[in-house]
């Protein structure tokens, strides 16, 4: 399910920025990008990103921004002390004049100002980074939630708009039947001087009709409607169980298309595989 998360931390100057991104996947797919002081906690990382997200593509991204104090660079007072000393032992030794300002020459010669220190993770930081971490995979589950909530109103108006359609064949499997009876008659009706048994009609138009008949598939599909409701009540994590019983619908579907054998029918029919089709689409957003 797509989603989107977002928390902020500081310490000791630094701030710390977390985003986490989601996208449909039929499995858990972590990609992490961390900044380079965090990078040997990125299985920890990843743990917690399993332990929040049963499957989808998940993309979070971890970096610092510094304060302008800390990323302005010092001046390294022991190397600027010792470059005094060169420049007026040298001076004194050739018998030469010191410079009018010292403090030109000096800062043009190298390691006189440091630009950054090497930082340690220390376990304070790394407390306030995780918590930084949960807050965001947080906002992305309540992100997620309000999805699902309104994707369940989707399916459900997906579910009934399918069952509202196979109530609507009803009345066509009856005027089936008597349009099958009169198209049968008027055929042996055109075999002029040929005699046939009416009894042995009967019984080939009920043959006929029992091949034709669909009542077992609308109560199997009926019966998977009312399941995919039973399950979007339980608890979390039943995107894939969804997912197959959307197929057996489809399969239900489809049988009772095959089995029409006329117009009105097949259209119900294509109708309600447009209604399923939107809900296969969707059951990859959920978990």
């Amino acid at each position: 399910m797509t989603g989107f998360g977002k928390a902020d931390a500081h310490f000791e100057g630094k701030k710390i920025h977390v985003e986490v991104r989601t996208l449909n996947s039929k499995t858990l797919d972590v990609n992490v990008r961390l900044s380079p002081l965090y990078r040997e906690k990125e299985m920890e990382i990843r743990s917690h990103i399993a332990a929040s997200v049963v499957r989808g593509k998940v993309d979070l991204t971890l970096w610092t921004e510094k304060d302008a104090e800390q990323s302005a660079p010092t001046i390294n007072p022991s190397v600027v002390a010792s470059y005094v000393t060169q420049i007026e032992e040298i001076s004194a030794a050739h018998h030469l004049p010191m410079p009018d300002n010292v403090w030109d020459l000096i800062v043009r010669l190298p390691e006189t100002t440091v630009t950054s220190q090497p930082e340690v993770l220390t376990d304070e930081e790394w407390t306030v980074v995780v918590a930084a971490v949960d807050e965001a995979l947080d906002k992305l589950r309540q992100f997620r939630q309000q999805e699902g909530e309104a994707l369940a109103v989707k399916f459900e108006e997906k579910l009934t708009a399918i069952d509202t359609l196979l109530q609507s064949i009803a009345p066509y499997e009856q005027s089936r039947v008597e349009k099958i009876r009169a198209r049968l008659e008027s055929r042996l009706a055109e075999l002029k001087g040929v005699d046939y048994d009416k009894n042995r009609l009967e019984q080939e138009l009920i043959y006929y009709i029992e091949k034709l008949d669909i009542s077992e598939e609308k109560q199997r599909l009926t019966n998977h409607l009312r399941y995919f409701r039973e399950t979007m009540a339980q608890d979390p994590g039943q995107g894939k169980k969804l997912g197959f019983i959307a197929q057996e619908m489809g399969r239900e579907i489809n049988t009772t298309g095959s089995k029409s054998n006329q117009a009105e029918m097949q259209n119900i029919v294509v109708h309600m595989k447009d209604e399923l089709e939107q809900i296969k689409e969707q059951v990859l957003n959920v978990m």
